[in-house]
């Protein structure tokens, strides 16, 4: 919950706009702003302070516990111009908030965090447990010096300027060591634990059994993913505890899901009683990965529990992202973040130079020239691979002509892949010409390079004879001249030559270009591969200079009868 207070009318108009807007995650604090402070202090995870920064600073000064104890708090000053992060910047999570409250009010977030302020991620805020001396190898980042990061597992990090030798280091991995001098220890989620139990089976004895099997095999219980077992022992309550206490999901598999998959030690009992001849081995090996500790009994007599504990490989991510058609205020909020959290970019050179001040200092970037496309979906795809958070861009949307296609051709299901959508050419285009695209339309790339004309031929044709607002990509280059000609042609067999046609270059660029004009009219030799063009149906209309396709709302027919 978020605590807001504030001391003035102007403060609890700006409190009031916030309340409103998160009517679930706030909470407003009246009365004397003192008393307010302290139980909002004592009460919240996180307060947005409408007053003076010193004021918040001489209140909560007295309130202070600890950094991973204090709440976030967030000053906005009574004119709304700025959102502090005071407190908590990064264990009370003020840093974020401080940039969602400045969007919300259209402040400006102030940043002090020295990790935030060069565009570095912290090592507190990777959502790994984390141990060892966190501020020191943070002021080597920081200060340029070199930092070696030492993989044992693979992980999906975000980019990090790191080297394979340093003085500090940045330790990866789910085994039980602890953190030596200048070095980060983070603990990655690659551990699972397979949990069997006869019924009522004390939570002591499944929980000692998981915390002995884990320090016997020199692992981390910090790494635990989660507890797996068969659905049969779903609510078996020694079990279910076992996972709160540890602060991870149970997961639950079928029996014929278990039975199915092969396991060193079968058994004839856990087959009698719930129908798969493994439990704790078969959940743990559910979704693959290395076997690291075979089944193994309680030590109580009667054993009442059985574990066994296999690493998963780290998951790879590939990112897909659109970049839009090239202005900056068209490109999402969430391809910046996707853009951030990548550690690999791959992509057109010419894309790249886009975005490249986006990216955090230690990306590694694999650009490219033209006609490189799936060799960059091949690239894309073996850095996921490898354990990598990989960002592959394309223009407009990426799975629009782009390179969604050719990456998600080469990846299987041992990576997690996130399309992020993207403003298209069609779209933008559409947005300057008016409204074309207002009923039933086609997008067609009159490129033969990977369709052959006939195939291209046959798809326009359709669409002139469904009467279907068309957007040609691709429309023509100068080794290809003609296809543009021959759609308009066919085109035109079903629409008159006064039919409307936007032609827009550049969207959304500096240099963007557009022109209203018509099928009978329209110069061929007057576009190229930067134009995108539209051609409207029987119904689209010139209105006031705008291209206008008619959705055919009964209350419009209405009307222009009454009319």
């Amino acid at each position: 919950m978020i605590g807001l207070i504030s001391a003035t009318a102007a403060g609890a108009a700006a409190r009031d706009r916030l309340a409103a807007a998160w009517p679930d995650r706030t909470r407003v604090y009246e009365g004397p702003v003192g008393d307010a402070v302290r139980a909002a202090f004592a009460q919240c995870e996180q307060l947005v302070c409408f007053l003076a920064t010193g004021a918040v600073v001489r209140l909560v000064a007295p309130l202070l516990s600890g950094k991973t104890e204090d709440p976030g708090v967030v000053c906005v000053d009574e004119g709304g111009r700025f959102a502090v992060s005071l407190l908590g910047g990064h264990a009370g999570g003020a840093n974020e908030l401080a940039r969602e409250v400045g969007g919300l009010l259209g402040a400006e977030p102030v940043v002090t965090t020295a990790t935030d302020a060069v565009d570095l991620p912290g090592l507190d805020t990777l959502g790994l447990p984390v141990e060892g001396d966190v501020a020191g190898v943070s002021r080597a980042l920081l200060d340029g010096e070199a930092v070696a990061l030492r993989a044992e597992v693979a992980w999906p990090l975000p980019p990090l300027p790191v080297t394979d030798e340093g003085a500090y280091t940045i330790r990866l991995t789910d085994r039980l060591v602890a953190a030596a001098g200048r070095e980060v220890v983070l603990r990655p989620p690659t551990l699972v634990v397979g949990v069997g139990a006869s019924r009522g089976a004390p939570v002591e004895e499944v929980l000692g059994l998981v915390e002995d099997a884990l320090r016997e095999a020199g692992l981390s219980v910090a790494s635990v993913a989660e507890l797996a077992t068969v659905d049969a022992k779903a609510g078996e309550p020694g079990i279910a505890e076992a996972a709160r206490r540890l602060g991870v999901p149970l997961v639950t598999y079928s029996a014929g899901e278990l039975a199915g998959v092969e396991v060193p030690n079968p058994s004839d009992a856990p087959l009698a009683a719930v129908g798969t001849p493994s439990v704790a081995e078969a959940a743990a090996l559910v979704g693959g990965g290395e076997l690291l500790v075979p089944k193994r009994k309680s030590a109580a007599s009667p054993a009442m529990a059985t574990c066994a504990v296999v690493r998963r490989p780290g998951r790879g991510r590939l990112a897909v992202v659109g970049l839009g058609p090239g202005a900056r205020d068209l490109l999402t909020p969430r391809a910046k973040a996707e853009l951030r959290r990548a550690s690999v970019l791959v992509g057109l050179d010419q894309y790249v130079d886009q975005i490249r001040d986006l990216l955090r200092p230690g990306t590694r970037i694999l650009e490219s020239g033209l006609g490189a496309e799936e060799e960059r979906a091949r690239t894309a795809v073996e850095e996921a691979r490898a354990g990598q958070a990989v960002a592959l861009i394309g223009s407009g949307d990426a799975g629009v002509y782009a390179m969604a296609s050719p990456a998600l051709a080469e990846a299987s299901d041992d990576i997690d892949v996130v399309g992020v959508p993207g403003v298209t050419a069609a779209l933008a285009a559409g947005a300057i010409l008016g409204a074309p695209l207002g009923h039933d339309h086609v997008s067609i790339s009159l490129s033969d390079l990977h369709t052959p004309w006939e195939v291209i031929e046959r798809r326009v044709r359709a669409a002139a004879e469904a009467d279907i607002v068309v957007t040609f990509y691709n429309p023509r280059s100068r080794g290809r001249d003609w296809q543009l000609p021959k759609a308009l042609g066919i085109l035109a067999e079903h629409r008159t030559p006064a039919t409307p046609v936007g032609v827009v270059r550049n969207a959304s660029r500096p240099d963007e270009s557009s022109r209203l004009t018509t099928l009978g009219a329209l110069d061929p030799a007057t576009v190229d591969m930067m134009t995108v063009v539209t051609v409207g149906n029987t119904a689209t209309r010139d209105i006031a200079g705008r291209m206008v396709t008619p959705r055919g709302y009964r209350w419009q027919g209405a009307r222009e009868g009454a009319e």
